[in-house]
């Protein structure tokens, strides 16, 4: 369907209550829900609701950003329009077709798939017939691998196909054109199987924000294949998934006293692949106790250190139990391997529940809790007791967790945003200089007309073409006499001044050097020294130097919104800045197409909620961006 480039409309911002409302559609419409019995204890419910949040942000992360397309269908090319939901599951890494509705119901992209192992039923085919895909065909009867087949792949259903050779790796997308499940045997039968939508190598996987091609398939992902894939637990599929290769993987948990007190920099955990991790040893109630504080810690550490220009670090009081779960517990558990996550459990504990937790916490004085009718909540953190600024974080796993939080994945993650944006810790160098014409050629000896001179090599020429014609005055050395080149070639007659200048016979030298400058023609020059790679020198252009705007604005009645523009020339990547400015700033950010620029130059203007003005000189400085290179407009109304 997506095999010539459909054409999207600028991408928007989804309020939050939006966003839920899509993704709580997208878990009923897959039949998602987390399952609560009507005799759950409240802790149970709690963490059935921290599932259901995590689950939501695995499905449409909060960076998420929708957009209106326009493409045609089918042989004869039918029109259809519907509607993409642009964003990223992990925190730097490049926005993404995630999902696209079409008449009122919503499809995964692969992308969604590869982290959502089990969202649909997965079926089978030879690569041969995935080539044929991959070029917009069908699949039909004859090529299905199988019986047998998902009981869920039926009529109308939509369903997810792999190859042969890659088992775990979803590479299309489709809808049942009929009753797969049903089937008993695919040999003489006829007809269409699956009616393609979507697969890797089309317009929607290419589609990025930041203009890179699309990502390659995953080597494997073997939650698709596990026993559980027919079950509704997407929560914990998607908690255990790892994108990564496995020689990349995971860091065995055999030296339990070193994951659990930390050592961010990894020198005493080698990553080893998990499937070849020794077994590890069960956790003591102590250890696992032990494990939930300083998880709290951590999240607590990492909203100090990433929102420290905000009121309270950037937490709203009072903190609820389910988000004090799942924004400042879970994301820091050290979690590596699926049996890590089924001993870290909060049942596990010696305190069973999340009520007693925060109580004990309450006890040591780190916080100041009330109890509720349903629920203990945090009134007030002291962020100055010992436990949380002596707190030193430890070693967190390389993935980020399902739900999409970046609280989690601070400076000790095993993989930092200088992997993933190649701006930051560049070296940038701005450079003015003039074109000289041709009437002041004769200023240099030799003369050089059109020349590209910097400023004070313009100025050193002035001097030396006063002191080689004796136009010094004899009594100040400061002033200059003029002769008839300088007359007409700088005081012509186009400022009121230069008739007096002319009768007086001198000028300044300084006077002399600024006209001189004056005259010329304006270039800037940017060399760039990324971390790795060759150093670039753009093209001398004509103009004043360019400035990355960062504007301040009240948008939908007191709200104040950051705007940023200009980022390309310093080559800052839009996406990857708003990512990480979501982060730091922990309020949800936009990119889209700059007003007023032309669709040819592809400018972007990247937007964040609140005044997040040393934010974002702080994330530029980062990229090599200096201050004096910033501009700052406020346009917020000043209350009177």
């Amino acid at each position: 369907m997506f095999k010539k480039k459909p054409n999207v409309k600028p991408l928007a911002p989804i309020r939050s209550s939006d966003r839920r409302k899509i993704a709580d559609q997208i878990i009923q419409d897959y039949g998602l829900a987390i399952k609560v019995s009507d005799t759950a204890t409240d802790d149970e419910k709690i963490a059935a609701t921290a599932k259901h949040t995590q689950l939501r942000n695995s499905l449409l992360p909060d960076n998420v950003q929708s957009g209106r397309f326009t493409t045609t269908q089918g042989p004869d090319l039918k029109p259809v329009s519907g509607t993409s939901y642009v964003g990223s599951h992990v925190s730097g890494q490049d926005t993404r077709v995630l999902w696209f509705a079409l008449e009122g119901k919503m499809y995964p992209s692969i992308y969604s798939l590869w982290q959502n192992p089990g969202l649909v039923p997965l079926l089978h085919t030879p690569e041969m017939v995935v080539d044929k895909l991959k070029s917009g065909a069908d699949l039909m009867i004859p090529g299905l691998a199988g019986p047998p087949f998902p009981q869920k792949a039926t009529k109308g259903a939509t369903v997810a196909v792999a190859s042969l050779d890659s088992p775990s790796v979803p590479v299309a997308v489709g809808i049942c054109a009929i009753d797969i499940a049903g089937l008993t045997s695919t040999r003489g039968a006829k007809g269409h199987a699956v009616e393609t939508l979507h697969w890797a190598g089309d317009e929607v996987w290419s589609y990025s924000t930041s203009g890179k091609p699309g990502r390659p398939p995953p080597s494997e992902i073997a939650e698709w294949l596990s026993k559980d894939q027919e079950s509704n637990d997407m929560a914990d599929a998607t908690s255990e998934l790892s994108l990564q290769d496995q020689d990349d993987g995971g860091v065995s948990l055999v030296d339990r006293s070193r994951t659990l007190t930390g050592d961010a920099s990894g020198k005493d955990s080698p990553a080893t692949p998990d499937a070849l991790a020794p077994a590890a040893e069960p956790l003591s109630t102590r250890e696992i106790d032990e494990a939930f504080r300083k998880a709290f810690l951590y999240g607590v550490h990492e909203h100090i250190t990433s929102n420290s220009g905000q009121s309270n670090y950037g937490l709203d009081f009072p903190l609820t139990q389910s988000f004090v779960m799942s924004t400042l517990i879970q994301p820091f558990l050290p979690i590596f391997t699926p049996e890590d996550g089924k001993q870290l459990q909060i049942k596990n504990t010696s305190f069973k529940g999340l009520k007693k937790f925060i109580k004990s916490l309450d006890k040591e004085q780190i916080i100041k809790a009330k109890d509720k009718p349903n629920e203990t909540l945090i009134l007030d953190i002291d962020f100055k007791d010992a436990a949380i600024t002596e707190f030193k974080p430890y070693r967190l796993p390389k993935k980020e967790t399902a739900s999409g939080t970046a609280q989690g994945r601070g400076t000790t993650a095993t993989t930092t945003l200088s992997d993933a944006d190649p701006s930051i810790g560049q070296q940038l160098s701005l450079r003015t200089v003039y074109k000289v014409p041709e009437r002041l050629a004769v200023l240099f000896d030799p003369p050089q007309p059109n020349d590209l001179v910097s400023g004070s090599e313009l100025k050193s020429a002035v001097s030396s073409y006063i002191d080689r014609h004796t136009l010094a005055s004899p009594t100040n050395k400061r002033l200059a006499k003029l002769d008839p080149f300088l007359c007409d070639a700088l005081f012509n007659g186009t400022s009121s001044l230069d008739a007096q200048v002319r009768a007086q016979g001198s000028v300044a030298r300084d006077a002399l050097a600024d006209r001189a400058v004056a005259a010329c023609t304006a270039h800037w020059t940017l060399t760039r020294k990324p971390p790795t790679g060759d150093i670039t020198v753009s093209k001398p252009k004509p103009g004043a130097p360019p400035r990355i705007k960062v504007t301040l604005e009240t948008r939908s009645g007191n709200k104040t919104a950051t705007k940023i523009s200009g980022l390309e020339r310093f080559g800052v990547s839009p996406g990857l800045l708003a990512d990480e400015l979501r982060r730091s700033c922990a309020g949800s950010t936009s990119v889209e197409p700059l007003t007023g620029a032309s669709p040819k130059d592809g400018l972007m203007e990247v937007m964040v909620q609140g005044p997040q003005k040393d934010a974002v000189v702080k994330a530029l400085e980062k990229r090599g961006v200096k201050g004096a290179w910033v501009e700052v407009v406020d346009k917020v109304k000043k209350k009177k």
